[in-house]
C-alpha cells in the first residue's frame, strides 16, 4: 500500500505521537444558512446528512451536535442489529435497515465491523413455543429469514445455557434469525461522518440548539449557542431528548425518556458466537471480538436523562445473566453505561413531518435505534428532500396516535417497556 495507510506511515506516526494524521472530517464554523440542518450528530443524524447528499444531491447540509459525534445513544448501546419483528410494517422498516447494514462497509468505504452471527431468542414454556412459532410464521410471511428451533438446536448454538432441572427459565426451544448480528457502534458513526464530510456536509460539534426560527408558521432554522442558522428544512434526530427539543419548537410528543444500561465483563476466550435473548429475564448478551461479554436488560422505569446506571437495575440485569449462563458468575465486570431511550406508547418509532411545518422527525426508537440507523437516516433524508413520506415510513407518522393505527411492537422489541 502507498501513502498514509502504508506500514511505514503507521510506524512513522507511532514514533512521532500520531501528530501527522489528517482529520477524518472537517470541523468548520457554521454558515448562516443551509439548504438543510440536521439536529443531532448521532448515527441517525449523520446517516440522514449522508443520504441527503448521496441520494438527493443536497450537499449544502449541516449536522449540529451539542456534544461530540456519537456521544449519545450511538455510543451507548449493545449494537445488536436484527429485523425479527412481528408486524409487516416493522419488518419492512428493520429489514430495510438490515439490508443497508449488509452493504454498509462497502458503501461508506469504512469497515463498520458488521458480524452476522445471528440472534437467538429462547422460549421457556410450551406456550412460549407456540408464540415463537407464530412469530416465525409472521416473519417468513413478511419476507425476512426466521427459523423455529427445538431445545437441542438451541443448545447446539449456545451450549453454556442453563440446563439445570432447577432452572427458573428452562430451555424449550426458540427462534433464530441468522442474518442478524452486531456492528461496531463507533465505526458506524465515524463511517457516516467521514462519508458525509467527503460529500460536502458540514459537521458542527459543540453547537447546542437552544430554539427554532419560526417564520409565517414554518420552521426556518435553528437558534444555537454559536448563532442563528437558517435552513430550508430541519430534521430532528436527538433520540431521548426529542421531547425536549419538540417543546422548544412549540409542540409535544408522546415520548417518555428512560435510562437503558448495559455492562461489559472482562475478556475471556471465545465461548459464545451468537446474540442470545431471554424474554423471561429481559437480559440479552453476546461476546465481543475482544472476548468481553456485552449484556443489558430492561429499562429503568424511572424517567431520566442520566447517562449512568442504577444499582437496583444493575442487580436485575446481572441476575438475569447468571440465570442464563451460570458459568459467567466468575467473571469480573469492567464497566457499565446507560443511554437515554425515547419510548412511545406502541414501542414503534415516529418518522414524519412534525406539527411545525418544515421540521421533520426521526425519533421514538426506544431500545431499537442503533439497528435502524441506516433506515432512519435514509427515510429522514427522503422526507427532507421531497417533503413526502417514503412508503416504508408512512405507517410510522405521528398521525397514527390520533387515528388509532398503532403498531404495538412491545414484544418484538425484545425488552419489556
Amino acid at each position: 500500500m502507498k501513502g498514509r495507510y502504508s506500514a511505514f506511515a503507521l510506524l512513522r506516526e507511532g514514533v512521532r505521537g500520531h501528530t501527522g494524521w489528517r482529520p477524518a472530517w472537517r470541523s468548520p464554523e457554521p454558515k448562516p444558512r443551509y439548504d438543510a440542518v440536521i439536529v443531532g450528530g448521532g448515527g441517525h443524524g449523520l446517516a440522514a446528512a449522508y443520504y441527503l447528499a448521496r441520494n438527493h444531491g443536497i450537499t449544502d447540509v449541516a449536522v449540529v451536535e451539542k456534544g461530540w459525534l456519537g456521544g449519545g445513544n450511538t455510543g451507548r448501546n449493545t449494537s445488536t442489529i436484527r429485523s425479527n419483528y412481528f408486524y409487516p410494517e416493522s419488518v419492512a422498516l428493520y429489514d430495510f435497515s438490515l439490508k443497508l447494514y449488509e452493504g454498509l462497509s462497502r458503501a461508506l468505504n469504512y469497515n463498520v465491523m458488521f458480524s452476522q452471527r445471528g440472534v437467538l431468542t429462547v422460549a421457556h414454556s410450551p406456550a412460549e413455543m407456540e408464540i415463537a412459532a407464530r412469530t416465525v410464521n409472521a416473519m417468513q410471511l413478511n419476507g425476512t429469514d426466521a427459523e423455529l428451533l427445538d431445545r437441542e438446536a438451541v443448545l447446539a448454538k449456545a451450549p453454556l445455557l442453563n440446563t439445570a432441572d432447577a432452572a427458573r427459565f428452562p430451555v424449550f426451544g426458540g427462534t433464530w434469525q441468522g442474518r442478524a448480528g452486531v456492528a461496531r457502534h463507533d465505526a458506524v458513526a465515524w463511517g457516516y461522518a467521514r462519508a458525509a464530510d467527503a460529500l460536502g456536509v458540514d459537521i458542527v460539534q459543540g453547537c447546542e440548539v437552544t430554539g427554532f426560527v419560526v417564520e409565517n408558521g414554518r420552521c426556518a432554522g435553528v437558534e444555537t449557542s454559536r448563532g442563528t442558522i437558517r435552513a430550508g428544512a430541519v430534521g430532528l434526530a436527538t433520540a431521548g431528548h426529542s421531547s425536549v427539543m419538540a417543546e422548544k419548537a412549540g409542540f409535544s410528543l408522546p415520548i417518555r425518556s428512560y435510562s437503558l444500561q448495559a455492562m461489559v465483563s472482562e475478556p475471556v476466550k471465545p465461548c459464545l458466537d451468537t446474540v442470545v435473548l431471554y424474554p423471561g429475564t429481559g437480559t440479552y448478551l453476546f461476546q465481543s471480538d475482544k472476548g468481553e461479554i456485552v449484556f443489558g436488560g430492561g429499562i429503568d422505569r424511572t424517567p431520566s436523562y442520566a447517562q449512568r446506571g442504577n444499582p437496583p437495575m444493575q442487580q436485575a440485569v446481572v441476575s438475569g445473566l447468571l440465570e442464563m449462563f451460570p458459568a459467567f458468575g466468575q467473571l469480573k465486570l469492567m464497566r457499565q453505561w446507560a443511554g437515554v431511550v425515547d419510548v412511545v406508547p406502541d414501542s414503534s418509532p415516529i418518522i414524519g413531518p412534525s406539527p411545525l411545518p418544515g421540521l421533520y422527525l426521526d425519533c421514538g426508537w426506544g431500545t431499537g435505534g442503533f439497528k435502524a440507523i441506516p433506515a432512519g437516516g435514509w427515510l429522514l433524508a427522503h422526507l427532507i428532500a421531497t417533503g413526502e413520506h417514503h412508503a416504508i415510513s408512512r405507517p410510522f407518522d405521528l398521525d397514527r396516535f390520533a387515528a388509532g393505527r398503532l403498531i404495538d411492537e412491545a414484544a418484538g422489541s425484545g425488552i419489556a417497556h
